[in-house]
């Protein structure tokens, strides 16, 4: 009977964790289904695990996921080659049931598109020193093991993707006239080839990103500083349409009526701080666009 009680203590106190591991796995991974997978087998080895002597179990799953996603990002990168669209970040959508509560702990915390491409161009273990330490606030020395590194060199890692990450992690304009007034002007001033209207819409250090299924077509996959931005945009995107993507102002090139490619911004000031193209084909279906009139 002892041994059945220790037992569902240990279930309850994972279960009582197990939004946290969810929202650690999902920044990990970029996909509900990865980091369900990640969370469960924490489970399956806190299971088989003798944890008599952990004083913070919170901390040690935590570590325990963290391994585990680390482990899947690095084989991800070996097969990242075999499908674009394969291993898409998927946002967490709200659902029109409601969900479970675990599913409305995730999105209480969801994670922009712009942020999960960018989370996708670094690399295992800069995400992995990012995510825990930036978002998670765990320290360096409890980090550097997981990498196999010193908590100094750990501390690289991070800064490190913290520059990658520039724009993607800004906390975004709220105001949606405010936002469509910036799209706005960007994409008139790109389809009637004004340069200088166009940089005066962008952040000096604006970043454009685009995923994997838009750089297969040809788009660069990262361009960066406000005239190179420019540069890239001017004269084009005469196709794009006004939406409000995922409850925020972007736009949507959609020939045929079906969507190709959606321009996700990040608003921050009055200025565009970063530009996220998305085209894979799963990640689109799982967004929530509607087209905005008069665009």
């Amino acid at each position: 009977m002892e041994h059945r009680d220790d037992a569902d203590r240990l279930a309850d106190q994972f279960q009582a964790n197990r939004a946290h591991l969810r929202a650690v796995a999902y920044r990990m991974l970029g996909s509900t289904s990865e980091a369900e997978d990640a969370v469960q087998e924490s489970w399956l080895r806190l299971s088989r695990a003798d944890t008599s002597g952990v004083e913070n179990l919170s901390a040690w799953l935590t570590t325990v996921v963290a391994r585990i996603c680390l482990d899947m990002l690095r084989s991800r990168n070996v097969r990242r080659e075999e499908s674009l669209g394969e291993l898409a970040p998927e946002p967490v959508m709200s659902r029109e049931d409601g969900g479970d509560p675990e599913h409305e702990a995730i999105l209480a915390e969801s994670v922009g598109l712009a942020l999960l491409v960018a989370l996708d161009t670094l690399t295992p273990a800069e995400r992995l020193a990012f995510v825990l330490h930036d978002v998670f606030a765990m320290p360096f020395d409890e980090i550097a093991p997981l990498v196999e590194r010193s908590p100094t060199a750990t501390r690289q890692l991070a800064s490190r993707a913290r520059r990658r990450m520039r724009g993607a992690a800004t906390t975004p304009d709220a105001d949606l006239a405010r936002q469509r007034e910036v799209v706005s002007a960007f994409f008139a001033a790109a389809r009637e080839g004004n340069f200088d209207a166009l940089l005066a819409t962008l952040d000096p250090d604006v970043v454009a990103r685009a995923d994997a299924s838009v750089a297969h077509i040809g788009a660069q996959s990262e361009v960066r500083g406000a005239e190179a931005v420019a540069r890239y945009f001017v004269g084009r995107a005469r196709g794009a349409r006004l939406a409000l993507v995922n409850g925020a102002v972007g736009a949507v090139w959609a020939p045929g009526k079906r969507t190709r490619v959606v321009f996700d911004f990040t608003i921050a000031r009055g200025k565009i701080v970063a530009i996220t193209l998305v085209a894979d084909p799963v990640r689109l279906s799982q967004l929530d666009v509607t087209l905005l009139t008069n665009s």
